[in-house]
């Protein structure tokens, strides 16, 4: 559930799609700045059907559960989840018109494992047979659109659409994505991956529902993909202004309207049945009423849409927990407007959404073809522009990244264990539980109120158990994994009456390409001498902690073939053999800068310091300790580039105007530099270069709120590390920040972008950014995510910024880029302080983000590899050495694995299926009554390959490749079945169907500003 707005239908304004920047009107003039943008979107309206039949309502009975945001999971299902599905199977079967259809299944799995009777297990398959009770999305959560990546979002499909199949098997052919917040051109491209015949979604800025509603455009094909095209489109609803919600407010009452049972109470159902705000009950004396406020809702949405079906939701959050009262008062409703269907001119039925997709396939409408463009930023009012989530709670999102890239880590790890046939003793009943548990909250954290920080803080707690958990036993079987495949050389742990004789790190490459890469451990002990699995030495640097004081950052210097390990023996170095001959680790020096004070004017550049490596050099300007500008290298031009730490304040009082919350960005102003002086030192090794900067609040401050710190690599002779070359990697700190403080890293260059960046659609495509004027909150509806990447370029050059978690980002002047890191904010909005959602976050974040500078082509090249690369860096299991330095022979164990560069192992796991690849064979067990009775299938290998480069995006990078699976390894030989989805294989017996579409004219007005 999403922050309700302060009016439900806001005054609008004009249309951002259309390219044209708005101002403010000049008096009596408010209408009139309508009449372009409706002149535009009726000549991109479709012809409608017309019809003198009644308009048909489809009643499509739903209750919208969120997996959190503001009562735990155990909450939700002791207050009233659990009673939803109880009460909903029982009415269904009570009577034949009924329909209802279910979405998120973290709520339903748990029913259905732990609630349900065997009873209303035979009634559900019954329902689904017949079609009244229908899942829609099926995925484990209704995930956020914003702030997810493509791989997360598939996980969580995966695992919601596994369970349908195997225990009923069917699979979701609908979407229903009614509550992110804002749409995201990935979804539709993805849901038509899924085998899904159309999407729905809500959410949308308030000024472009408004301005598609009046034009009737809320109906379209969406062909969101460049690349795939008409191959991978689909048909989209956008919901009207009154969204998934029956309306809350009739005129006859002061009560709800349409919602018998009331209100969801926690902590549990109330003992005599009584629920707040429960609607009047239909009855003789007003059911002409009901009818009439019904029947004028509908003919008003009938307006908005091109044909006489009109979809009418009926449910709205956490209801149907008493099923019979709702359906008790709606049976009559609905026999009654039918009785009067002639004179009222409307029709109703209760409908699913399949039966309301199909209707209107039927009526065979040619509909418009929207473009690529997405639904982001996200609008309800002026001054409520959702963009404040792209960065709430940035810890949690951070978090939630580095366990989806844990798990991918196992996941390959174990499959690569076990394939073709298990190589030790390892109990792969208790590593599949591990890897599940994993899954689901990786799954579960992509919900639309948890990814995005807009979860109170005793949800939030939930979430991050899980998440650490499961991390927690994943970890543990990656460490059994390795040890198992070293037995009997297993490095013996150091016993309890000595210390350590130094430590071992076994370091695994999850990705399918050779990785030259930097791993850092920390140490107590600062001579060390690093030796490999065959006992030569390795390159490697030691150098004072950033964390910690009393202890050493050991940098180690590892090429991994791909789905391959290296293990390395650290041992400190003997005093007595400091002189000798012995290989150690080479020590890095430090240069110590003073405290410069933050000028008012721009320096000049006069006392230049360089770091350099292979690749670029960096210029640090002395007399301010800021960076300064780059050289990069091949292209062989300097770009001024200077990073600072800027807030925005913003307030907190609603007597005083507009707030930010976990949701909303509402600054009052620009943002303000957060410091005053910055210290700096250069940290320079054989191997990595680090620049780091503090930045103080004053000059005499103790201790600083912010940090940079940056490295550059230099690759020793005989190392092939273009990636590692090819980028400055930025650590940042941020916090605990004052009280409403939204803080941003700004970074300004010379390069000429007229305020246009390019951000992700969740790691998948690109999105052009440019910046639009608005008569009011510009800076707020100027920010977008950035899951993955980012860049702003010029005729010259492109600055890429890659990053290992979910940003909002900006340019909000020529030549700039804004990154924001952190927000901590408290507000008196009643609703927020009733539901504690006001961000009081007090934590110090550590993002990362990697900067590329160079020509069009060389980031082009490099850049979505690069970004792979960060998402699924090296995994390090570290543990204490006793004894002699063992030999370690396992990197000759296994075949490497080397993919094509414009190819990315996507996935490659053991899912544990317990059901037949054949559909006929599973159909047949569950008609037996076989139910998970089967054992998991160990032999059965899940692989996607996912092409990362678009059509045009470099002239050898983006073409079509082929591999042939058969010879390499550790794909499986033999038979291959291609699934037809991201999330489960296409069955038989699925009925799939499109819609026309009829491309725009040449000569038709794009809806968008071009690209």
């Amino acid at each position: 559930m999403g922050r309700v707005p302060a009016r439900a239908v806001a005054p609008p304004l004009a249309d951002p799609e259309v390219g044209q920047a708005p101002s403010r009107p000049a008096a009596g003039m408010g209408q009139l700045r309508w009449l372009p943008l409706l002149a535009l979107l009726l000549l991109l309206r479709p012809p409608g059907v017309q019809s003198a039949d009644p308009i048909q309502a489809f009643v499509v009975p739903h209750s919208h559960m969120d997996v959190g945001w503001v009562y735990t999971v155990q909450e939700s299902m002791q207050a009233y989840a659990a009673n939803v599905y109880t009460s909903v199977v029982e009415e269904l079967a009570r009577g034949q018109q009924r329909r209802f259809i279910a979405v998120e299944q973290e709520f339903f799995r748990l029913w259905w494992d732990g609630v349900a009777s065997e009873q209303q297990k035979h009634q559900v398959r019954q329902l689904l047979e017949e079609g009244r009770l229908e899942f829609v999305i099926g995925g484990q959560v209704m995930h956020d659109e914003a702030v997810t990546h493509l791989d997360d979002q598939i996980l969580q499909l995966t695992e919601g659409h596994g369970f349908l199949y195997e225990t009923f098997g069917i699979r979701p052919q609908f979407s229903w994505h009614v509550d992110p917040f804002g749409g995201s051109a990935t979804t539709p491209t993805l849901f038509a991956l899924a085998g899904f015949n159309a999407h729905l979604g809500s959410r949308i800025d308030y000024d472009l529902k408004a301005a598609m509603q009046e034009a009737r455009g809320l109906q379209f094909v969406w062909r969101a993909s460049p690349t795939l095209s008409e191959q991978q489109e689909i048909f989209t609803h956008i919901m009207d202004q009154y969204s998934y919600c029956t309306p809350f407010h009739i005129p006859f009452s002061n009560r709800s309207g349409f919602y018998w049972n009331g209100v969801a109470v926690f902590p549990k159902p109330p003992p005599d049945g009584v629920y707040p705000n429960m609607s009047e009950p239909v009855t003789p004396a007003n059911i002409n009423l009901y009818a009439e406020a019904l029947v004028a809702n509908v003919k008003q949405r009938a307006a908005w849409f091109q044909t006489p079906h009109v979809l009418w939701p009926w449910g709205c959050d956490k209801q149907f927990f008493n099923a019979s009262v709702q359906f008790a008062n709606m049976d009559p409703l609905l026999d009654h407007i039918n009785s009067h269907a002639a004179e009222l001119g409307v029709s109703v039925q209760y409908a699913t959404l399949g039966d309301y997709f199909r209707a209107l396939h039927a009526l065979n409408v040619t509909w418009r073809v929207r473009d690529h463009h997405d639904f982001l930023p996200y609008s309800t009012e002026p001054f409520q522009a959702w963009t404040g989530f792209y960065t709430s709670r940035s810890a949690l999102k951070g978090l939630a990244r580095r366990a989806s890239a844990l798990l991918y880590a196992g996941e390959s790890m174990f499959t690569r264990y076990m394939w073709p046939a298990p190589h030790g003793h390892l109990d792969s009943a208790w590593a599949l539980q591990q890897l599940q548990q994993l899954r689901w909250a990786v799954s579960e954290v992509q919900h639309h109120d948890a990814i995005t920080g807009t979860e109170s803080p005793k949800v939030r707690d939930m979430y991050v158990t899980h998440l650490a958990s499961g991390m927690l036993g994943v970890r543990k079987l990656m460490a059994s994994i390795v040890l198992d495949k070293l037995q009997p050389q297993a490095p013996t742990a150091a016993s309890s009456g000595a210390g350590p004789a130094g430590h071992f790190a076994s370091v695994y490459n999850p990705l399918a390409w050779t990785v030259t890469t930097v791993v850092t451990l920390t140490v107590g002990f600062p001579g060390v001498r690093v030796t490999d699995e065959a006992g030569h030495p390795v390159p490697s640097q030691i150098q004072n902690s950033t964390e910690t004081p009393s202890a050493y950052d050991l940098l180690i210097l590892t090429t991994i073939p791909g789905l391959s390990y290296r293990h390395y023996s650290i041992r400190p170095t003997a005093g007595a053999q400091e002189g000798t001959q012995e290989p150690a680790a080479t020590v890095a020096s430090t240069l110590q800068f003073g405290r410069r004070r933050r000028r008012r004017t721009s320096p000049a550049g006069r006392h230049l310091v360089p770091v350099a490596n292979d690749c670029y050099i960096v210029l640090l300007d002395q007399d301010t300790n800021l960076m300064h500008s780059i050289w990069e290298r091949q292209s062989n031009r300097t770009v001024r580039v200077t990073q600072e730490f800027l807030e925005y304040h913003v307030n907190g009082d609603v007597k005083q105007g507009p707030i930010s919350d976990n949701y909303l960005f509402t600054p009052g102003k620009a943002a303000v530099p957060a410091w005053e002086a910055v210290g700096m030192e250069i940290v320079a090794g054989q191997l990595v270069t680090e620049i780091r900067q503090y930045f103080y609040r004053n000059m005499t401050a103790r201790n600083y709120t912010y940090a940079i710190r940056s490295r550059l690599t230099h690759m020793p002779q005989g190392h092939d590390g273009e990636l590692l070359c090819h980028r400055i990697e930025q650590e940042y700190r941020a916090g605990p920040l004052e009280l409403n403080r939204e803080a941003v890293l700004r970074t300004s260059t010379s390069l000429n972008n007229q305020q246009v960046i390019y951000s992700d659609n969740n790691g998948y495509q690109m999105q052009r950014r440019p910046y639009l004027s608005y008569v009011n909150n510009s800076i707020a509806r100027n920010y977008y995510p950035m899951v993955q990447s980012a860049f702003m370029e010029d005729d010259e050059s492109r600055l890429v910024l890659l990053s290992e978690r979910a940003h909002g980002i900006s340019s909000q002047e020529n030549g700039q880029v804004e990154v924001m890191l952190h927000r901590r904010l408290s507000n008196n909005f009643d609703w927020d302080l009733g539901y504690n959602l006001t961000l009081n976050d007090t934590s110090v974040v550590h993002p990362v983000l990697w900067l590329l500078l160079g020509s069009w082509s060389l980031t082009a090249a490099l850049g979505q590899r690069s970004a792979v690369a960060l998402q699924h860096r090296p995994v390090v299991l570290f543990g204490d050495l006793a004894g002699t330095a063992p030999k370690l022979p396992g990197l000759q164990q296994q075949e490497a694995v080397t993919l094509p560069p414009n190819l990315h192992l996507q996935i490659l796991s053991i899912p544990g299926w317990r059901y037949s690849s054949n559909h006929t064979e599973h159909a047949q067990s569950l008609r037996k009554g076989h139910r998970g009775e089967a054992q998991a299938d160990l032999h059965r290998v899940l692989l996607r390959l996912h092409h990362l480069y678009e059509v045009g995006e470099d002239p050898v990078l983006s073409q079509p490749v082929t591999v042939n699976l058969e010879v390499t390894p550790p794909f499986p030989r033999g038979h291959q079945e291609a699934p037809s989805s991201p999330s489960t294989q296409r069955k038989s017996g699925h009925s799939s169907f499109t819609f026309n579409s009829s491309e725009p004219r040449a000569d038709a007005p794009s809806p968008r500003l071009p690209p």
